[in-house]
Protein backbone atom coordinates (compact mmCIF):
# COMPACT_ATOMS: atom_id res chain seq x y z
CA UNK A 1 0.00 0.00 0.00
CA UNK A 2 1.55 3.33 -1.08
CA UNK A 3 0.37 7.29 0.03
CA UNK A 4 -1.50 7.52 -3.43
CA UNK A 5 -3.82 4.70 -2.44
CA UNK A 6 -4.42 7.06 1.45
CA UNK A 7 -7.25 9.43 1.95
CA UNK A 8 -6.81 9.66 5.58
CA UNK A 9 -4.47 12.13 6.11
CA UNK A 10 -6.80 14.65 4.59
CA UNK A 11 -8.85 16.97 7.57
CA UNK A 12 -12.65 15.22 7.94
CA UNK A 13 -11.27 12.10 6.19
CA UNK A 14 -11.98 8.83 8.43
CA UNK A 15 -11.39 5.26 7.54
CA UNK A 16 -15.17 5.37 7.00
CA UNK A 17 -14.88 7.84 4.83
CA UNK A 18 -11.81 6.29 3.06
CA UNK A 19 -13.47 2.66 2.90
CA UNK A 20 -16.42 3.85 1.02
CA UNK A 21 -13.94 6.03 -1.63
CA UNK A 22 -12.45 2.62 -1.95
CA UNK A 23 -15.41 0.51 -2.52
CA UNK A 24 -16.76 3.10 -4.69
CA UNK A 25 -13.63 2.29 -7.13
CA UNK A 26 -11.22 5.21 -6.17
CA UNK A 27 -8.86 3.05 -4.73
CA UNK A 28 -6.03 5.61 -6.07
CA UNK A 29 -5.32 9.13 -6.34
CA UNK A 30 -5.69 8.70 -10.03
CA UNK A 31 -9.11 7.68 -9.50
CA UNK A 32 -10.53 10.61 -7.20
CA UNK A 33 -14.42 11.34 -7.84
CA UNK A 34 -15.62 14.33 -6.06
CA UNK A 35 -19.11 12.58 -6.51
CA UNK A 36 -18.67 10.07 -4.26
CA UNK A 37 -18.20 12.91 -1.01
CA UNK A 38 -19.87 16.00 -0.68
CA UNK A 39 -18.37 19.27 -2.26
CA UNK A 40 -16.47 20.69 0.28
CA UNK A 41 -14.86 17.34 1.47
CA UNK A 42 -14.03 16.97 -2.65
CA UNK A 43 -12.41 20.30 -2.82
CA UNK A 44 -10.01 19.28 0.32
CA UNK A 45 -8.97 16.06 -0.88
CA UNK A 46 -8.21 17.65 -4.39
CA UNK A 47 -6.23 20.63 -3.15
CA UNK A 48 -4.30 17.37 -0.57
CA UNK A 49 -4.02 15.28 -3.89
CA UNK A 50 -2.42 18.43 -5.95
CA UNK A 51 0.08 19.44 -2.64
CA UNK A 52 0.72 15.44 -1.83
CA UNK A 53 2.12 14.97 -5.64
CA UNK A 54 4.40 17.70 -5.55
CA UNK A 55 5.31 15.91 -1.79
CA UNK A 56 5.93 12.57 -3.18
CA UNK A 57 7.79 14.16 -5.75
CA UNK A 58 10.59 15.58 -3.16
CA UNK A 59 10.38 12.14 -1.48
CA UNK A 60 9.61 14.47 1.72
CA UNK A 61 6.43 12.01 3.34
CA UNK A 62 6.84 13.96 6.48
CA UNK A 63 3.50 15.81 6.09
CA UNK A 64 1.37 12.26 5.76
CA UNK A 65 3.44 11.05 8.76
CA UNK A 66 2.17 14.10 10.63
CA UNK A 67 -1.07 13.85 9.28
CA UNK A 68 -1.30 9.93 10.02
CA UNK A 69 -2.34 8.20 13.45
CA UNK A 70 0.47 6.34 14.59
CA UNK A 71 -1.05 3.15 13.87
CA UNK A 72 -1.29 4.06 10.46
CA UNK A 73 2.17 5.85 9.49
CA UNK A 74 3.19 2.16 7.87
CA UNK A 75 1.54 3.59 4.76
CA UNK A 76 4.11 5.84 4.44
CA UNK A 77 7.13 2.67 4.24
CA UNK A 78 6.37 1.48 0.61
CA UNK A 79 7.17 5.08 -1.00
CA UNK A 80 10.62 5.65 0.35
CA UNK A 81 11.36 2.11 1.07
CA UNK A 82 15.03 2.51 0.05
CA UNK A 83 15.48 5.67 2.41
CA UNK A 84 13.92 4.17 5.00
CA UNK A 85 16.40 3.89 8.27
CA UNK A 86 15.96 1.51 11.12
CA UNK A 87 16.88 2.64 14.38
CA UNK A 88 17.72 0.51 18.25
CA UNK A 89 19.61 1.94 20.93
CA UNK A 90 21.05 0.64 24.23
CA UNK A 91 21.53 2.93 27.46
CA UNK A 92 22.15 2.28 30.85
CA UNK A 93 19.18 2.93 32.58
CA UNK A 94 15.30 4.27 31.69
CA UNK A 95 16.07 7.31 32.21
CA UNK A 96 17.72 9.81 29.96
CA UNK A 97 18.37 12.29 32.56
CA UNK A 98 20.23 9.71 34.82
CA UNK A 99 21.57 7.06 32.23
CA UNK A 100 23.70 7.03 29.41
CA UNK A 101 23.36 5.89 25.83
CA UNK A 102 25.69 3.25 25.42
CA UNK A 103 25.32 1.94 21.35
CA UNK A 104 23.00 2.96 18.12
CA UNK A 105 22.90 0.73 15.40
CA UNK A 106 21.07 1.75 12.10
CA UNK A 107 20.58 -0.25 9.24
CA UNK A 108 19.68 1.44 5.84
CA UNK A 109 19.84 -0.33 2.60
CA UNK A 110 21.68 -3.38 3.59
CA UNK A 111 23.92 -1.71 5.79
CA UNK A 112 24.36 -1.80 9.43
CA UNK A 113 25.61 0.97 11.14
CA UNK A 114 26.66 0.82 15.18
CA UNK A 115 28.27 4.10 16.85
CA UNK A 116 29.60 3.48 20.44
CA UNK A 117 29.82 5.81 23.05
CA UNK A 118 33.00 7.31 23.43
CA UNK A 119 34.26 5.86 20.20
CA UNK A 120 32.46 7.52 17.28
CA UNK A 121 28.76 8.12 18.95
CA UNK A 122 28.15 11.50 18.60
CA UNK A 123 25.34 14.80 17.74
CA UNK A 124 27.18 15.50 14.79
CA UNK A 125 27.58 11.47 13.37
CA UNK A 126 23.55 11.01 14.61
CA UNK A 127 22.85 14.05 12.77
CA UNK A 128 24.54 13.32 9.64
CA UNK A 129 23.64 9.69 9.73
CA UNK A 130 20.16 10.85 9.65
CA UNK A 131 19.57 13.44 7.43
CA UNK A 132 20.15 10.49 4.61
CA UNK A 133 16.58 8.79 5.44
CA UNK A 134 13.05 10.19 4.79
CA UNK A 135 11.93 7.67 7.20
CA UNK A 136 12.60 6.43 10.70
CA UNK A 137 11.07 2.96 11.85
CA UNK A 138 12.07 1.81 15.73
CA UNK A 139 10.01 -0.28 18.08
CA UNK A 140 8.71 1.67 21.04
CA UNK A 141 10.95 4.38 19.84
CA UNK A 142 8.14 7.67 20.09
CA UNK A 143 8.65 6.89 23.96
CA UNK A 144 12.01 5.35 24.48
CA UNK A 145 14.54 6.01 21.84
CA UNK A 146 14.06 9.24 20.27
CA UNK A 147 13.33 11.21 23.34
CA UNK A 148 16.08 9.95 25.11
CA UNK A 149 18.39 10.66 22.37
CA UNK A 150 17.05 13.96 21.99
CA UNK A 151 17.85 14.45 25.68
CA UNK A 152 21.50 12.79 25.77
CA UNK A 153 22.84 14.53 22.49
CA UNK A 154 20.78 17.79 22.28
CA UNK A 155 19.66 17.06 18.77
CA UNK A 156 16.30 17.36 17.23
CA UNK A 157 14.99 13.98 15.04
CA UNK A 158 12.30 15.30 13.21
CA UNK A 159 12.90 12.53 10.71
CA UNK A 160 8.94 11.58 9.75
CA UNK A 161 8.50 7.92 12.47
CA UNK A 162 6.82 5.03 12.27
CA UNK A 163 6.84 3.18 15.90
CA UNK A 164 6.38 -0.48 15.15
CA UNK A 165 4.37 -0.65 18.27
CA UNK A 166 1.79 1.01 17.43
CA UNK A 167 0.71 -0.97 13.89
CA UNK A 168 1.35 -4.19 15.90
CA UNK A 169 -1.05 -3.56 18.24
CA UNK A 170 -3.44 -2.74 15.63
CA UNK A 171 -2.53 -6.13 14.45
CA UNK A 172 -3.41 -7.85 18.09
CA UNK A 173 0.39 -8.07 18.68
CA UNK A 174 1.59 -7.50 22.11
CA UNK A 175 4.71 -7.91 23.95
CA UNK A 176 7.99 -6.80 23.87
CA UNK A 177 9.87 -7.08 19.88
CA UNK A 178 11.22 -10.11 20.93
CA UNK A 179 7.84 -11.64 21.70
CA UNK A 180 6.49 -10.36 18.68
CA UNK A 181 9.69 -11.66 16.36
CA UNK A 182 8.57 -14.93 17.89
CA UNK A 183 5.14 -14.80 16.95
CA UNK A 184 5.29 -14.10 13.62
CA UNK A 185 8.50 -16.63 12.74
CA UNK A 186 11.27 -13.80 12.28
CA UNK A 187 14.49 -15.21 13.07
CA UNK A 188 17.50 -13.94 14.88
CA UNK A 189 21.25 -15.47 15.45
CA UNK A 190 22.14 -13.86 19.10
CA UNK A 191 21.65 -15.71 22.32
CA UNK A 192 18.08 -14.56 24.74
CA UNK A 193 19.51 -11.46 26.17
CA UNK A 194 17.47 -8.63 27.91
CA UNK A 195 17.88 -5.24 28.29
CA UNK A 196 19.51 -5.97 31.95
CA UNK A 197 21.89 -7.61 30.44
CA UNK A 198 22.80 -5.08 27.79
CA UNK A 199 23.36 -2.90 30.78
CA UNK A 200 26.00 -5.92 32.57
CA UNK A 201 27.77 -5.82 29.16
CA UNK A 202 28.31 -2.31 28.56
CA UNK A 203 29.88 -1.96 32.85
CA UNK A 204 31.93 -5.33 32.27
CA UNK A 205 33.31 -3.50 29.35
CA UNK A 206 34.03 -0.31 31.12
CA UNK A 207 35.97 -2.24 33.72
CA UNK A 208 38.41 -3.61 30.29
CA UNK A 209 36.03 -6.81 28.72
CA UNK A 210 36.14 -6.13 24.99
CA UNK A 211 34.59 -9.28 24.53
CA UNK A 212 31.06 -7.85 26.44
CA UNK A 213 31.27 -4.80 23.95
CA UNK A 214 31.41 -7.26 20.97
CA UNK A 215 28.21 -9.56 22.41
CA UNK A 216 26.55 -5.62 23.07
CA UNK A 217 27.21 -4.57 19.49
CA UNK A 218 25.98 -7.75 17.76
CA UNK A 219 22.56 -7.75 20.46
CA UNK A 220 22.48 -4.05 19.74
CA UNK A 221 22.88 -4.66 15.22
CA UNK A 222 20.49 -8.22 15.53
CA UNK A 223 17.55 -5.83 17.67
CA UNK A 224 17.75 -3.19 14.73
CA UNK A 225 18.43 -5.28 11.56
CA UNK A 226 15.19 -7.68 12.31
CA UNK A 227 13.17 -4.68 12.58
CA UNK A 228 13.22 -4.37 8.74
CA UNK A 229 11.12 -7.99 8.00
CA UNK A 230 8.85 -6.35 11.14
CA UNK A 231 7.88 -3.59 9.51
CA UNK A 232 7.73 -6.11 5.80
CA UNK A 233 4.92 -8.00 7.75
CA UNK A 234 3.03 -5.35 9.52
CA UNK A 235 2.86 -3.73 6.12
CA UNK A 236 1.83 -6.67 4.60
CA UNK A 237 -0.93 -7.94 7.01
CA UNK A 238 -2.39 -4.43 7.21
CA UNK A 239 -2.65 -3.88 3.84
CA UNK A 240 -4.47 -6.94 3.61
CA UNK A 241 -6.84 -6.14 6.74
CA UNK A 242 -7.60 -2.63 5.63
CA UNK A 243 -7.00 -2.41 1.60
CA UNK A 244 -7.80 -5.73 -0.38
CA UNK A 245 -10.44 -6.33 2.54
CA UNK A 246 -12.09 -3.37 0.94
CA UNK A 247 -11.68 -4.55 -2.07
CA UNK A 248 -13.24 -7.60 -1.44
CA UNK A 249 -15.98 -6.11 -0.16
CA UNK A 250 -16.52 -4.28 -3.24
Amino acid sequence: MRIENSFIPVRGVGETTERRLWENGVTHWDEFDGSVVGSTLADRIETFIDEGRTHLQRGDVSVFAEALPASSRWRCYENVRSETCFLDIETTGLSAETNHVTTVSLHQGGETKTFVKGRDLTSDRLTRELEESALLVTFNGQRFDVPFLETCFDVEIDVPHVDLMYPCKKLGLDGGLKVIEQNLGIDRDMPDISGRDAVRLWHEYERGDERSLETLIEYNRADTVNLEPLMETVADRLHERVFEAAMADE
